[in-house]
């Protein structure tokens, strides 16, 4: 079978429902050219949507991340106070918060694309010409795309290894990993749409003859 054929036999996989199907789909070499059209289709669908929701734009991320935050703070409070407090403790408060800390890390991630907060060596850049300037964000650009289709590929097979192994979360009945593994490909897809907007307004900046590059501050925002 052609790696087209195996790109293309990855969407009705996906449809089926079949964790079995998925996951044989998914260890094929075609699995990486269906992801680079996803990363880069799921990308522009990611910028088109905080283009035109703006409060999607500043808030879906952080919030995410803020809330699996004080679910994780929750957890761990009360596995304190219902260990020393009713001498009883619940299986799952010392194996769910990494999950969810997880989740967080790679929203925040994506979050923190937008803001540019990344090694990105701005000091040194901006003393380029503009050509040079462009030509370094395009470079991060394309290295940032390929780390979201790198990660986007291997998050989804392991996605689907795990559901079709039935794991469940240590500690806990009726909670699956998969539902913590399929957050990763959803925030790298925001990720990706994170690099083609910052992409598209350096592209402006240099057509206008506008300052390209901008001194980023951690903890900031835009």
């Amino acid at each position: 079978m052609s790696i087209l054929a195996e790109a293309v036999a990855v969407v009705p996989a996906i449809f089926s429902g079949s964790s079995w199907d998925m996951r044989q789909a998914f260890d094929a070499d075609g699995m990486w050219l269906f992801c680079f059209v996803f990363t880069f289709v799921g990308g522009v669908l990611a910028h088109l949507i905080y283009h035109y929701i703006p409060f999607l734009e500043r808030h879906l991320e952080r919030t995410i991340a803020v809330v699996m935050y004080l679910i994780i703070a929750g957890i761990i409070c009360w596995g304190v106070i219902d260990r020393f407090v009713f001498s009883s403790q619940w299986s799952g408060s010392t194996t769910v918060p990494p999950f969810l800390f997880m989740v967080m890390a790679w929203f925040a991630c994506s979050y923190n694309v937008k803001l540019r907060t990344h090694l990105s060596f701005s000091e040194f850049r901006s003393k380029m010409p503009p050509a040079g300037q462009m030509a370094t964000l395009t470079l991060d650009a394309m290295l940032w795309f390929g780390f979201c289709w790198i990660a986007i590929t291997t998050s989804l097979r392991f996605t689907a290894l795990s559901a079709d192994n039935f794991q469940l979360v240590d500690g806990v009945d009726d909670v699956m990993k998969w539902w913590f593994y399929i957050t990763v490909p959803i925030a790298f897809t925001l990720m990706s749409g994170r690099v083609i907007g910052n992409w598209l307004e350096d592209w402006r900046n240099y057509k206008s003859g506008d300052q390209i590059i901008k001194q980023a501050v951690i903890g900031g925002d835009v």
